[in-house]
């Protein structure tokens, strides 16, 4: 009986994975150790105090290592994708990081514009969308962080290469 029920767990999550990765148009994929590194050695330079938001969370990995490295400020991730938004509820007990929430939103459906960062790891395609969502919801002076792909149109405050396999770009924005 115990298989049977794990089976089935393992075949919805599964199918889960596969649906919101089509519907969204990318997978969760987790933010490499390196880049990790790069974005939080960023973020902890400029010592944000108010709050940051992670669009597209995932399993939760780099929100969490943010809420650990920057306690003094809150954290929100926004996943929309049911398994890996429970993987990091669950990260986020395991891990013990109260200043960090996780929420199963369509970021695309939420107000940003009570947020100080705005960190990104999504597609092109996405950050074209969220080009406008940005100037219309962010505050002057916010700072928006994405890795891999930038902000279609936009100047980089700051771009960090990081020394991985691919020389992924950290791009660093003000709004």
């Amino acid at each position: 009986m115990f298989s049977f029920v794990l089976l089935v767990v393992v075949i919805y999550a599964a199918v889960t994975i596969i649906f919101y990765t089509l519907r969204n148009g990318i997978s969760p994929m987790p933010t490499g150790g390196r880049v990790n590194r790069v974005v939080l050695d960023v973020l902890h330079e400029i010592n944000p105090t108010g709050r940051i938001v992670e669009l597209g969370s995932g399993w939760g990995t780099l929100a969490l290592r943010i809420g650990k490295r920057l306690p003094q400020c809150s954290v929100v991730g926004y996943e929309n994708s049911p398994v890996p938004y429970v993987v990091s509820k669950l990260l986020r007990v395991v891990m013990s990081v109260p200043s960090v929430v996780f929420t199963r939103a369509d970021f695309y459906a939420v107000s940003l514009s009570d947020f100080d960062v705005a960190v990104c790891y999504l597609y092109p395609g996405a950050m074209e969308k969220l080009r406008e969502k940005f100037v219309s919801e962010l505050r002057p002076g916010t700072l928006v962080m994405s890795h891999t792909f930038a902000v279609p149109g936009w100047e980089p405050e700051r771009v960090v290469e990081v020394s991985d396999l691919y020389r992924t770009k950290v791009y660093v924005y003000r709004v």
